[in-house]
């Protein structure tokens, strides 16, 4: 039986340096956005499990008996995590999702069966529980909104299956789990994510799980020490690209002029290192005179993406509307459109930051005045959720 009405929540991210360069090896340093998803918990009917995820239309209910008798026949005697990939067939048939499908219903879905069916053939049932989901995310703008998920979800069923403590006590408004715990919870969704990406990196899931920021090179997956709480605007231009194909055009790039190329990955690997020294000697709170160097650290980096030919008339345009303010922007993630971020130092006048804003929303852009290095997967009592949160977790 589970008792309790909770929410879990877990972070967005963003790349604050090496985005291309790390698939070559190079330093990346990613960093948690303080746009969250959060799932609510909650009893349900009994002997059933229903989730909804009303920002993508999903809204479905499930006999658990039905759930239990569909593990025995995919997994058999085997683990949990034996599941992936053998039985995602048999759970695409039993949810009725086309085979290839991937419209983000259909994998949220999926999903969600995967990691309830692995988690509960390891620990043991879910209980009958009602979930919520939604997110602060845009969803396909390389802001980590499928591993936030992900995370959520590992953490809630986790916890409902007693694999995990609900660490919340009574009159508390939020809770952490112990390390261990989140390397359990991390571990499960990135399984979760590899549902829905094939072959992710792990490092989506790792910021949603931790928070703050993290090293990642040749796979290798690092916290820094300390991180600094930093104010940004962060803008999506709306534009889609291909991460695949700007991909193929950096590696076509570097095969055709490695003597050019190859020193400018050098330097962006050199702004990664640079600037995590940077973050791990500054202040939580940092001040005004904190913030020069990580905007020339920005300016610097953007010109390098526009070489490496990842960049965009639209955040050509992003730059230079903020830089009219006198505040500096980079692009986030793949380019070629999609997302910008750009530093608030403190001092930054109030006005100034909503003239920037109308500026870019002007542009046909989405903006958004969040914060980077936020925590990570926190469970919530619901009596301390904002009001917009709660009015979207009621949506049952």
């Amino acid at each position: 039986m589970w008792v309790r009405d909770v929410a879990v929540s877990a972070p967005g991210k963003v790349i604050l340096h090496g985005e291309h360069a790390v698939v070559l090896g190079k330093v990346a340093l990613a960093v948690a956005l303080d746009l969250r998803t959060f799932l609510r918990l909650r009893p349900g009917a009994e002997g059933r499990l229903s989730v909804s995820l009303p920002g993508v239309g999903v809204r479905r209910s499930w006999d658990i008996s039905g759930l239990r008798a569909l593990r025995g026949r995919i997994a058999g005697k085997g683990r949990g995590e034996e599941l992936l990939p053998r039985g995602l067939d048999a759970l695409r048939e039993f949810a009725g999702i086309a085979d290839g499908a991937s419209a983000p219903e259909s994998l949220a879905t999926l999903a969600f069966l995967y990691m309830c069916l692995a988690i509960s053939a390891k620990y043991g049932d879910v209980p009958s529980v009602d979930i919520l989901v939604w997110s602060e995310l845009p969803t396909g703008a390389g802001l980590g909104s499928s591993a936030a998920y992900a995370v959520c979800l590992a953490a809630a069923l986790l916890m409902g299956c007693g694999a995990i403590s609900c660490p919340l006590q009574e009159g508390e408004s939020t809770a952490r789990w112990t390390e261990e715990e989140l390397t359990l919870i991390n571990s499960w969704a990135f399984r979760g994510e590899r549902v829905i990406h094939g072959n992710p990196s792990g490092v989506d899931n790792a910021v949603g799980t931790w928070g703050g920021a993290l090293r990642y090179q040749a796979g290798k997956i690092t916290p820094l020490k300390r991180v600094p709480t930093l104010r940004i605007l962060l803008t999506n231009t709306k534009v889609p690209r291909s991460t695949k194909v700007l991909v193929a055009g950096v590696k076509e790039k570097i095969l055709k002029f490695p003597a050019i190329m190859n020193p400018v990955l050098d330097s962006i690997d050199a702004i990664s290192q640079e600037c995590q020294s940077v973050l791990e000697a500054m202040p939580a709170n940092p001040s005004p005179e904190h913030y020069p160097v990580l905007e020339e650290f920005f300016d610097i980096n953007q010109h390098h993406l526009n070489v490496l030919g990842v960049g965009h008339p639209s955040l050509d345009r992003l730059c230079q509307v903020t830089a009219s303010h006198n505040l500096h922007s980079k692009l986030t993630g793949a380019g070629g459109g999609g997302c910008g971020i750009t530093l608030l130092p403190p001092d930054t006048s109030p006005l100034v930051v909503e003239a920037a804003k109308q500026d870019l929303c002007a542009c046909g852009f989405e903006c958004w005045e969040t914060k980077i290095g936020a925590p990570g997967v926190t469970l919530h009592s619901c009596s301390s959720l904002s009001a917009q949160v709660l009015h979207a977790l009621a949506q049952s």
